[in-house]
């Protein structure tokens, strides 16, 4: 017998609707472990991206000089420090330009600034980065050099940063395999009911000439289809929920976060591709695991 879509369909349909108590605690079970495994994807993905915004605004060090510096020993810093590996360029600021600097970044308040009776702020070197990675060796070169009185970096910012992304990383995958494992067992218990009672009709269909292939057709599909709706449902309810907390952060006083905040449209491009093959995968292997155990065809 030549396998029939069509057929395949409503028989998965049929048997979806017969043990509809059993499908509903599949696809629940689905949907939560992918809304779970949607959450900490998107921690990720945010994380990740303000992990690599920092590494791209704070790849730079810099080095506050002491007031009596020189402007020979200014240039002879300036020299050692170019020749360091990982080190893309040198730059010096001077007291009058970091002032200038300050007043630009305080935009509208910076007319508190001109009462001044003198500058305060020291001259520096800035030190750009060919990588965020390359901080600490820099460093060490930076802390041996005299005329230094403070180094400012960002490389804290950043590791902790990542080391956030990869215990949240390790933990999701922890929870998501446990998760997976739970929603295929339920789902093997769904096909396995179905299997159960067809095992008459089953045994006819064998005795008629059908191939074993036709008759595992549509309990494949039953279980594919289990996953897909769980898919669709965590689908939807990640995009509401996420829709929601980005609507917050662009509000109040979590307008500085948000800048880091991954959009809507790109999470959930992701998030959807991710839950189709997830979905589908974990009822495809239910039904695999429950026909392999219990159809002795």
């Amino acid at each position: 017998m030549t396998i029939k879509p069509i057929f395949t369909l409503k028989e998965a349909f049929k048997n979806l609707w017969r043990n509809r108590l059993m499908s509903i605690a599949s696809v629940s079970s689905v949907t939560a472990t992918l809304m779970i495994l949607g959450i900490i994807f998107a921690l990720i993905i945010n994380i990740n991206a303000m992990a690599q915004s920092a590494k791209d605004q704070f790849d730079s060090i810099q080095a506050y000089l002491k007031e009596d510096i020189t402007a020979v020993e200014i240039d002879a810093i300036i020299t050692k420090l170019s020749a360091v590996n990982g080190v893309q360029s040198v730059a010096y600021e001077s007291k009058a330009d970091a002032l200038v600097k300050m007043k630009e970044s305080w935009k509208d308040n910076a007319y508190l600034l001109e009462g001044l009776e003198a500058n305060p702020l020291p001259s520096s070197i800035i030190v750009y980065l060919k990588d965020i990675y390359y901080a600490s060796s820099v460093l060490i070169e930076i802390n041996g050099l005299s005329g230094i009185e403070e180094v400012k970096s960002y490389q804290d910012i950043v590791e902790q940063l990542l080391s956030i992304t990869e215990a949240i990383r390790k933990a999701g995958i922890i929870v998501i395999f446990v998760l997976i494992a739970i929603s295929t067992f339920i789902i093997h218990n769904t096909i396995k009911l179905t299997v159960n009672s067809r095992q008459r009709e089953i045994n006819i269909m064998k005795y008629v000439g059908a191939t074993n292939w036709f008759i595992r057709w549509p309990f494949l599909a039953e279980g594919t289809l289990l996953g897909l709706f769980g898919a669709g449902i965590a689908a939807l309810l990640i995009r509401f929920a996420y829709d929601a907390v980005f609507e917050i952060m662009h509000t109040d006083f979590y307008v500085l976060v948000s800048a880091y905040v991954v959009l809507p449209e790109v999470l959930m491009a992701d998030i959807a591709f991710l839950f189709v093959v997830i979905g589908a995968g974990i009822g495809a292997l239910g039904s695999i695991w429950s026909m392999r155990k219990y159809l002795n065809v």
